[in-house]
């Protein structure tokens, strides 16, 4: 009977790995976007694949129905040449155009959405090389940028805020994951005054999400007033006797006149 102790260990081996891995976050499948916005990026590439594999397919038919009209029928080959024609333009069009992780350089630049659609795209490229716990910060900082992100749409361009957030989208975070990956693999768990470069990371990314919620909450204070305020304005202008209760008790609001004092119109 064969010894199947080493495949035993392997599979308790295995089994302890996947536990560790799941217990820091889990794994990350691939192409799973971090926020709406790489999302949408990945979406327009898609629809543009399909727009120019159906495109392609009818030039390719198209172009054989009119050859056959004037040959009286392309024949055999003529129709194999066809298949593979457009077996060949799938297999073309089904990878191109491909969507490129932007540079450093670009994260910053555009308008709100596109800025923060390309940092996603960019931090979604970095993710595999980062350690685990640092991959579900860049999880959460993916959720973060889409409700930053509308909240900038309602705010000029010319907005102190607005260079702010460039200077933490485009800046801080990448530099702080370029620094990271510029140690080699090899040294980034050893311990340096202090602290490995994977828990340097993973503090550096998570004081970052703070930051980005903080700003995210800042821009959005003048909404919420605003809501808190025409709420209160329907809750006495809509609100019933309850509400009319309330305005007499507090003293509140603007009194209503009475009607049953109004004298009555003089006959002519």
């Amino acid at each position: 009977m064969p010894d199947t102790t080493p495949h035993s260990d392997r599979i308790l081996r295995e089994a302890k790995t996947s536990l560790a891995v799941q217990r820091d976050g889990g794994t990350h499948r691939p192409g799973k976007s971090i926020g709406k916005g790489s999302a949408e990026l990945k979406m327009k590439s898609l629809l543009k694949r399909v727009r120019n594999i159906a495109i392609a397919i009818v030039t390719i038919w198209l172009g054989a129905g009119i050859a056959g009209a004037f040959v009286n029928g392309i024949g055999f080959w003529g129709v194999m040449a066809v298949v593979v024609a457009t077996a060949v333009a799938i297999a073309v069009f089904s990878s191109f155009p491909k969507i490129k992780t932007p540079k450093r350089a670009e994260l910053t630049l555009g308008n709100p959405q596109q800025m923060v659609a390309r940092t996603e795209l960019w931090l979604e490229a970095q993710r595999p090389a980062l350690p685990a716990p640092a991959q579900a910060i860049v999880d959460q900082l993916g959720v973060q940028l889409d409700a930053l992100g509308l909240q900038l749409r309602t705010i000029d361009a010319a907005h102190p805020a607005m260079s702010e957030v460039r200077e933490l989208v485009g800046e801080y975070i990448p530099e702080t994951i370029d620094n990271y990956r510029k140690i080699p693999a090899h040294l980034r768990k050893e311990e340096h005054t202090g602290k490995t470069a994977d828990e340097r990371l993973t503090e550096s990314l998570s004081k970052l999400s703070g930051e980005v919620d903080r700003v995210t909450r800042r821009l959005a204070e003048g909404a919420l007033d605003d809501l808190a305020i025409k709420s209160r304005y329907l809750e006495y202008r809509y609100g019933g006797a309850d509400a009319l209760e309330d305005m007499r008790d507090t003293g509140t609001g603007v009194p209503l006149p009475d009607f049953s004092a109004t004298p009555a119109k003089q006959e002519r």
